[in-house]
């Protein structure tokens, strides 16, 4: 019984030492296995090209001129206002109708005036006969300097407060300052107005002031008597013709323009001050110059934009531009005759971004 046990035993001891050995191994734990590989990803497509449509950019010969926008002025612009307060007795105007200077245009009630007048004449003659009196009696010897001093001191202000109140009586006749057209009156007959209040308008329109700016790198071009073309929209078709006379010194340091003034004969009262004009200079010779579409540019902030296109990539190239005429812009810098450049499709680009070249719509 005890032999048979102790042979059990060992058949399960010797069972127990071969399970741990196919589990160990020889020398140590069997390695795990191998976990999976990820296979690595394909490389990303490249973005796909955009379809665009181009032009290239245009060398035309051109007149050398300038073209610009402004506003028409009076060449002389006046409120009328009363100096002192009273009530308005009559008005010798018809609104809109041509004055001459000198006219009257209000006549303001003086009857105070009048009244204070009389009174200082009435003193000054007093005072006038005080003195020769006295001057008599100084010939001779009959009076002091002192009392002579003081009568002639009593004249002179006699003599000045006469002077004031002719002056205060003249000022209620109110009159044109020079030649123009009266507007429409703010006032009535029995209306008072106090001292400074608008009455009406005066304008000189013939010739009339022509206000506009042009941009710095003209500013050498503009000097005086430069002939300058103008329209309105009121006249369509029709232009009128000046000159400059005037160019502000200053260089407006936020817009970078020059201010230029010019005047344009109004002999048939055609042109109103407040008109907007587009404007015209002419200056001598022609000149080459680059165009492209308008649709070209691309605005960003203050700078202009176009996307050129060679071997098959859009390049944003920044630009200065000129003037526009017919659809077009004028390139003074930042590209070449003959460049191709985006004119349809700029929404969808970046700089270097690939394109391909579309047929033109028809």
């Amino acid at each position: 019984m005890r032999t048979r046990n102790l042979a059990l035993l060992a058949l399960l001891t010797l069972a127990a030492g071969l399970g741990a050995w196919r589990y160990l191994g020889p020398v140590g734990p069997r390695d795990p296995a191998p976990a999976a590989v990820a296979p690595e990803p394909p490389p990303s497509a490249s973005p796909p090209a955009v379809g665009v449509r181009v032009a290239r950019v245009a060398k035309e010969r051109i007149d050398d001129e300038i073209t610009a926008v402004g506003t028409l002025a009076a060449n002389e612009s006046v409120v009328i206002r009363p100096e002192l307060a009273a009530r308005i007795e009559a008005i010798r105007f018809i609104e809109g109708a041509k004055v001459r200077a000198g006219d009257e245009l209000f006549v303001l009630n003086a009857d105070e005036i009048r009244a204070t007048l009389a009174q200082t004449e009435a003193q000054q003659l007093l005072d006038r006969q005080n003195f020769e009196r006295v001057k008599e009696m100084r010939r001779k010897n009959l009076t002091s300097v002192q009392q002579y001093d003081e009568v002639l001191a009593k004249l002179k202000v006699s003599d000045a407060s006469v002077e004031r109140e002719r002056v205060r009586l003249a000022k209620m006749v109110i009159r044109a300052p020079f030649d123009g057209i009266v507007g429409l009156r703010a006032v009535s007959i029995g209306d008072y107005v106090s001292v400074g209040q608008d009455l009406v308008n005066l304008e000189a329109v013939d010739p009339v002031k022509l206000d506009f700016k042009v941009p710095e790198k003209f500013a050498g071009a503009i000097v005086n008597g430069l002939t300058v073309t103008a329209t309105v929209e009121a006249y369509p078709g029709r232009t009128f013709s000046g000159k400059i006379y005037a160019i502000d010194p200053r260089l407006d340091e936020a817009t970078r323009t020059v201010r230029i003034r010019a005047r344009l004969a109004n002999d048939r009262l055609l042109l109103r001050p407040g008109m907007f004009t587009r404007i015209r200079l002419g200056l001598t010779g022609t000149r080459e110059a680059l165009f492209v579409p308008e649709q070209a540019i691309v605005q960003k902030s203050s700078s202009a934009y176009v996307f050129r296109v060679a071997a098959d990539k859009a390049a944003m190239v920044e630009v200065t531009t000129g003037r526009h005429r017919q659809g077009n812009v004028e390139i003074t810098s930042g590209l070449t005759a003959g460049d191709r450049i985006v004119t349809d499709g700029q929404t969808k680009l970046r700089d270097g971004a690939a394109v391909t070249v579309l047929e033109p719509r028809t």
